[in-house]
């Protein structure tokens, strides 16, 4: 009988200056958006299935399954799949740290491939998935160790030179969005054209607008239409229908049922309410 005992040494090394704000699934479709955008913080790749090239700047690099790519913040980028092998990948989206390499410190978007090491960088990536899938509990907690391991055995293997990023324009982003939807609320708006607008990745907006304002970008587009609807409901005399398209809503039903949900009751007894209301008020 052997019996090896291996000491382990106390690490000095704190955690990684690291916060994910998102994993997600893509897989191309018939409703794949190819357009170009930035986001203010890093998005890690991992085909894992098919072929396409990602685009940025003026370069078009062609990937493939079990390629990895680093995209740091501020640089303009897409995705594009090959029509017959369909490009599948994970997406991480990371804030607090952007990658440089010590060959070439001034590259924004570095390539590598772990197809020698499949099931160890996969399974990783599969687990960060799985965890925001079921979202059990302590799954933050489990998310954030996940995500941390898988980086430092990406650092191991490949030389990283790593730099804090600035979260300052986080705000910036929202404000933009908010001051979007205040100005074409009447537009038929959704998440892909609000992030379009702001160049800024959808998830990323959708998470970040909700931390910073409590609702989503479209609960937001919703209250911002029933607002308007609400003057001109209290000021017009126009029909509802046409109040209704007016403020952007796609049917009347659909803006009967949101303005009661927000008012609590329908516009037409929303507008006999303030009618009384005004003919009960003494002549000045």
């Amino acid at each position: 009988m052997s019996n090896e005992v291996y000491e382990v040494k106390q690490s000095r090394k704190g955690s990684l200056p690291v916060k994910l704000l998102y994993v997600t699934k893509a897989r191309y479709d018939k409703d794949w958006h190819s357009t170009n955008h930035t986001h203010y913080f890093t998005e890690i790749l991992y085909i894992t299935r098919g072929a396409g090239t990602l685009v940025f700047v003026n370069e078009e690099i062609p990937v493939k399954e079990n390629d990895l790519i680093i995209i740091n913040p501020n640089v303009e980028h897409t995705e594009k799949s090959c029509p017959d092998f369909h490009l599948e990948y994970i997406a991480l989206g990371i804030q607090g740290l952007a990658f440089s390499t010590p060959e070439d410190p001034g590259l924004q978007v570095n390539f590598f491939n772990y197809k020698q090491e499949e099931k160890v960088y996969l399974f990783y990536f599969q687990q960060l998935v799985a965890e925001v899938e079921k979202q059990e509990e302590g799954y933050e907690f489990i998310i954030h160790n996940i995500l941390e391991i898988l980086l430092r055995k990406m650092m191991r293997k490949k030389t990283f030179n790593l730099e804090k990023t600035s979260v300052e324009k986080i705000s910036k982003d929202v404000a933009f969005i908010k001051n979007y939807i205040k100005q074409h609320f009447r537009e038929n708006l959704n998440l892909d054209i609000l992030a379009e607008a702001g160049h800024i990745n959808k998830y990323y907006l959708a998470h970040q607008f909700k931390k910073a304002v409590g609702v989503s970008p479209i609960e937001y587009l919703i209250q911002t239409r029933i607002k308007e609807s609400k003057l001109l409901l209290e000021t017009t005399n126009y029909p509802i229908s046409d109040i209704a398209t007016f403020t952007g809503f796609s049917s009347q039903s659909f803006f009967a049922q949101s303005f009661k949900r927000a008012a609590n009751m329908t516009p037409s007894q929303y507008r006999n309410a303030k009618n009384r209301k005004k003919k009960s008020q003494p002549a000045p």
